[in-house]
């Protein structure tokens, strides 16, 4: 994609050989898989660990200079051929062109105006017949998908006879996500809430690198492997980064399952806001695109990524996208088990399905805080009091309905102390920080800095800035509810008739909980109060179901649905989520006591 193709083109020659043996190589690669392969360091000691796994990086790195496979000629000599490739392959590309967009990179350009539609399609073609000897044997291989996508890519690459090599040769030499930061560069990610993901990810390819250079050196199976004579870790740095910022998931050739694929010309496709439009053609075994809105001749053409933070971006993509409407930080929340309340309040956050201990989310967005956020915090500051009448007073089960739900408060002293306790949690996780938020603004004004060192400084700062505006944002819920109580506002009352629940445009994110009884006339009557379908049109449901929490491997989603909820069984959590004509977002969430699979 564009933002990830902004880098230098691979160069002509194959280049020579480093004077290396095959033993001291051996050596190195050994000490580097002992190395990552080591129990986890200490809290703190992480970055002192990443320097010492970098360091026998470069070590090798520098052994193997010369070694890996390059093409002749730049990158955009091969963007027409690309082109006749795709077509030859059944993509329908006449409505658009690969153009440069100066600071986004390459991308794609209208070459004619295209209307709201279809505007590209592709056949698919996941064979991976390099890797089958192999595959059939290697556990890894087996349990992930992008690292298989990675080495047959490889293998690709290093073969002159390649019917992929049209569309190798124009993908980037190098990308900009963290595994090509120098380590000054990774130095300003410091303190940052995805510093933690920035180390793991290299220390994961270092030690997958290393795991895969002895299986290719000395299994049978990889003898015939084209990666044998020369496997370098940039090759394999680049084989990673060129799947993981290109991945997409698309059904096997028998429907069965889903299996991660590369997607060429679609894969140039640049990112902005707006909703996924790209799917898969089952009858006619296509992908096939639909352009976000109208685009007039010479407009670049984009596509939405999905809903993914400023870190997901900078770490899995290697771009901060500037305008990202769904930009969040993390925040660690739980309810202590020392805490003399911690049994009722763990009992009410369990019935609204929500766990004691969990990690939350703060959005750019104003409110800064989901529904799930606002229930749990509303429980983690309820009097001993407030909890007993949510267990078991008048109602009781009734009122779990309002929990996430902003038009009806515990009390007043319930939303000070909830607010306020946010607002200290959010000013002391800014304190953590070595820098300030003008520091920040400061040093991106350096003409000289790097692109890296720019991307790291823009992610560390939209942090703080949500941070910020959080605190904010608290301090006037704060101050607002205080004004409530001070003027003896009477509370808002809940009644179970009340639709405006499902409807209000101002109930943000509403959670409704259904505790469904053992018997069977119960059940059904719950499952019938379920099935609610909006005056909408046309509606969204993405449904996730895990039947065992401990095993994330069974999780199903999302599935496309009309609006009713289906398919619960065995003692599973079915978070359902509705999106109306507006936009609007209902949250359900029903806890199964019993093992039963219900036909609606």
């Amino acid at each position: 994609m564009g933002k990830k193709s902004r880098v230098k083109t691979q160069k002509s020659g194959t280049g020579a050989t480093a004077a290396v043996s095959p033993k001291e190589m051996m050596n190195l690669i050994s000490e580097l898989l002992q190395k990552c392969s080591s129990a986890a360091p200490s809290p703190g000691k992480e970055w002192e660990e990443y320097v010492q796994i970098r360091a026998l990086v470069e070590k090798i790195r520098k052994k193997q200079k010369g070694m890996s496979v390059s093409f002749e000629g730049t990158r955009e000599d091969f963007f027409s051929e690309l082109m006749t490739w795709g077509a030859e392959c059944g993509a329908s590309c006449d409505g658009f062109e690969i153009s440069n967009f100066a600071d986004e990179g390459y991308g794609l350009k209208a070459a004619r105006d295209i209307k709201v539609g279809l505007f590209l399609s592709y056949m698919s073609n996941t064979s991976f017949f390099y890797l089958g000897p192999l595959y059939s044997q290697d556990r890894i291989l087996q349990a992930m998908g992008n690292v298989t996508l990675a080495l047959h890519l490889l293998c690709e690459r290093a073969n002159p006879s390649s019917p992929w090599l049209p569309y190798i040769k124009t993908l980037p030499a190098d990308y900009d996500t963290p595994l090509y930061f120098e380590e000054e560069e990774v130095h300003h990610l410091l303190a940052t809430q995805a510093i933690q993901d920035v180390l793991s990810q290299y220390k994961n390819t270092a030690r997958q690198y290393a795991y895969f250079y002895k299986v290719i050196q000395t299994h049978p199976n990889a003898s015939k492997l084209p990666l044998k004579d020369a496997f370098t870790f940039d090759d394999y740095r680049w084989a990673v980064s060129s799947v993981m910022t290109r991945q997409n998931q698309i059904p096997t050739a028998d429907g069965s399952r889903v299996t991660l694929a590369l997607i060429p010309l679609w894969d140039m496709c640049n990112h902005t806001n707006g909703l996924i439009t790209t799917g898969y053609n089952l009858e006619d075994d296509r992908c096939e695109c639909v352009a976000l809105k109208d685009y007039k001749e010479g407009e670049q053409i984009y596509i939405f990524y999905g809903t993914r933070s400023n870190a997901e971006f900078v770490i899995h993509n290697g771009f901060f996208f500037e305008d990202n409407a769904h930009d969040r930080v993390k925040i660690k929340l739980g309810v202590s088990k020392s805490e003399r309340l911690y049994a009722m309040k763990a009992e009410v956050l369990a019935r609204a399905g929500i766990p004691a201990s969990s990690i939350f989310t703060l959005h750019c967005s104003e409110p800064p805080i989901s529904a799930q956020l606002l229930a749990f915090l509303r429980v983690f500051c309820m009097t001993e009091e407030e909890l007993r009448d949510y267990l078991v007073g008048d109602h009781a089960i009734n009122k779990i309905f309002t929990l996430g739900n902003t038009e009806f408060p515990v009390s007043w002293e319930n939303e000070i102390k909830l607010w306020t306790f946010l607002e200290t949690r959010a000013a002391l996780l800014l304190k953590t920080y070595k820098t300030s938020s003008e520091e920040d603004r400061s040093m991106l004004e350096k003409p000289d800095l790097s692109l890296h060192s720019r991307i790291a400084i823009k992610l560390r700062l939209a942090e703080k800035e949500i941070l910020e505006r959080a605190v904010s944002c608290c301090r006037a819920k704060r101050l607002h509810f205080q004004k409530q109580l001070d003027e003896g506002a009477p509370l808002p009352l809940y009644e179970e008739s009340d639709i405006a629940l499902l409807e209000n445009a101002d109930a943000k994110l509403p959670i409704i909980l259904r505790k469904l009884e053992e018997d069977d006339e119960s059940v059904q009557e719950e499952m019938n109060l379920a099935q609610i379908k909006p005056d909408a049109a046309s509606l969204v449901c993405e449904t996730h179901m895990r039947t065992d929490l401990s095993s994330p491997e069974q999780s199903r989603g999302p599935t496309r649905h009309d609006g009713y909820i289906f398919g619960l069984a065995d003692d599973m959590t079915c978070n359902f989520t509705v999106l109306n004509e507006k936009g609007q977002t209902i949250f359900f969430l029903y806890s199964l006591r019993r093992r039963r699979t219900f036909d609606l």
